[in-house]
Formats: structure tokens, C-alpha cells, sequence
């Protein structure tokens, strides 16, 4: 069985996908279970046969979610194994691959399926605009690529260095530099984050880092403290 996370929050722990000029990075995905006993699948990791062996002790899988346009690499494998499954898909996806099909695209409104129990809104990004989720039931945020925080020896040699620099590694989540390079409408950025905090989430998720079990708001609140 997959570890929980909370509430109706289990996380599933991928391999390694390749990045550019050669970075290795961790992924990490989550599946939630609506009221209703229907899962979604967040930031979906290569579906291996004792991850469908979870996934079919936990129940039934409705959603497929894609947050950002670079997190695709596995939601073709996860629709053929799930053709019934709904998959939304954030801004731009589309446009980078339009050979992937998708039923809905992400927005600041929740479907109906999930609104009761989850929050959601689109934080832009000229690299990629992300959808960040807020699991209620388990006071959850979900964040993608915008924070970051894998362990500051992770990389090695002058990836070890560039890593650092850009804020992927250390031991608080960051917004790696490139991301807030990226980040021209700041007082959009600021709008988003202020309303993540107005969800006053205690945990956070992300696909690339260290989980933040306490004190999520304040190290969401640290992390995007450059905005101003």
C-alpha cells in the first residue's frame, strides 16, 4: 500500500527522468481519494506493476492530472491503463504535445468533481504555468516545478554548483532562480501566492524536494518572500 499523507492523501515515490544538460531529477506523485471513492492521479510517475497493484487496493481512478506543460511523460501510459479516466491538463500542454489527448484544461475554478474538497488556481509562468492544488481534507498545497527542494548534494560536480545557484537544492523549499526569472507579471505571482496562503496549508507536496510535513504556510510564505 502506498504511504499516506494525511487524509485521503497517499504519495508515490517515480524514478529518475532526465532534465536538461544531463540533470537526473526524483519524481514524486500523489493520489487522492474524492468522497465520491474515485482517485486522482496527480503528476503521474511511471505505472509500474506494484504501483496498479496500490492503485487498485485504494479504488477506482477517475482523474489524471497534469499540472504543469513538462509533466507529461507518463499520462499516455496512465490512460492506457485507465481509458475511463478524465485527464486535465494545464495551460500550454496542448500546444507542446499535441499528439497527447485530454478532456478538460485546467483553470482557477475546480471541476464539480472536486470542488467540494479541493482547491486550485493557475500560477503563470512564461517557462510553464502551473496549476497548485489545496487538498482541504488533509490541508495539502501541491506544487510542481515552482518550489523546490531536493537535498543540497544531490547533483555533483558543476551540477552541484548550478543546482545550488538556482535554487533546486538546499534544505527549505526555494523557487529555483530560472522560475523567478520567468515570473514577469510579478503582480500576478503575488496575487497567487498570496491566495495559496489564504488556504493556510500545514503540508506541502512537491514533485521535486523534500515533503514539508508542519509549517507549510510559512515555508511557502519564505520561499516566495522575493516577490515582495
Amino acid at each position: 500500500m502506498l504511504p499516506p499523507f494525511g487524509e485521503g492523501l497517499w504519495l508515490a515515490e517515480g524514478g529518475e527522468v532526465a532534465g536538461g544538460l544531463g540533470f537526473l531529477y526524483p519524481t514524486r506523485m500523489a493520489v487522492i481519494r474524492l468522497a465520491a471513492g474515485g482517485l486522482v492521479v496527480w503528476s503521474p510517475v511511471a505505472l509500474t506493476e506494484p504501483l496498479r497493484r496500490d492503485m487498485a487496493e485504494l479504488g477506482p481512478v477517475r482523474h489524471i492530472v497534469a499540472p504543469n506543460r513538462l509533466h507529461n511523460l507518463f499520462v499516455a501510459e496512465w490512460q492506457r491503463a485507465f481509458p475511463a479516466a478524465t485527464t486535465h491538463v494545464a495551460p500550454g500542454l496542448p500546444e507542446r504535445c499535441p499528439d497527447l489527448a485530454y478532456d478538460a484544461r485546467l483553470s482557477d475554478t475546480p471541476p464539480p468533481d472536486w470542488e467540494e474538497e479541493m482547491d486550485q488556481l493557475l500560477f503563470p509562468n512564461r517557462i510553464a504555468t502551473e496549476a497548485v492544488f489545496f487538498h482541504r481534507p488533509s490541508r495539502t498545497a501541491l506544487f510542481t516545478d515552482l518550489l523546490q527542494c531536493m537535498p543540497p548534494r544531490r547533483f555533483r560536480g558543476w551540477r552541484g554548483l548550478v543546482a545550488r545557484l538556482d535554487g533546486m537544492t538546499g534544505t527549505s523549499p526555494q523557487v529555483p532562480r530560472k522560475f523567478r526569472l520567468a515570473m514577469t507579471d510579478r503582480a500576478a505571482a503575488r496575487s497567487a501566492r498570496d491566495r495559496i496562503l489564504g488556504w493556510a496549508p500545514e503540508r506541502v507536496v512537491m514533485a521535486h524536494g523534500t515533503l514539508v510535513e508542519t509549517g507549510g504556510a510559512a515555508a511557502i510564505a519564505r520561499a516566495f518572500r522575493w516577490l515582495g
